[in-house]
């Protein structure tokens, strides 16, 4: 089993990962088995900040009246109560390569949110994980303690 599978009930393991795309479905089993919620965020052909936030707040699924900015965003991570409960979360992010390519400061930035979103859960003893399938290489954010595992 995936390392990271086999540690997302953990939320000593919190924060950002890095897996090959052929491991989604272990990880979707992983996670179920573990009573934590998948996220799914489908980035295909997402380019912008703009995009990348409306497809957030399709995958987490936010009342609408919540904004769709950066610091909603933040707060939105810290919050999911609007969710049906679970164990923990697993946010899966698919098909990121566009977005890094295209709008890398959008990307440095919600990596940023997710690793302060991981502590915040840590901190409450709830699994939280972002999980991307990029290369570890492209989830470091300089400055921050991001490293992928």
């Amino acid at each position: 089993m995936n390392p990271i599978a086999r540690d997302l009930a953990d939320p000593a393991r919190n924060g950002i990962a890095s897996i090959a795309a052929i491991e989604i479905d272990a990880l979707n089993v992983a996670a179920n088995a573990a009573s934590l919620q998948v996220l799914p965020v489908d980035l295909r052909a997402c380019q912008s900040k703009t995009g990348l936030l409306k497809r957030l707040a399709r995958a987490l699924r936010t009342p609408a009246e919540q904004g769709r900015n950066w610091d909603a965003l933040a707060d939105q991570l810290r919050d999911l109560g609007w969710l049906h409960e679970a164990g923990g979360y697993v946010l899966m992010f698919t098909h990121a390569s566009a977005l890094r390519a295209r709008d890398p400061s959008s990307l440095t930035i919600l990596l940023e949110i997710l690793e302060d979103a991981s502590r915040f859960w840590k901190a409450r003893g709830i699994p939280f994980r972002a999980v991307f399938t990029l290369p570890d290489s492209a989830l470091r954010v300089p400055g921050n303690s991001s490293d992928p595992r």
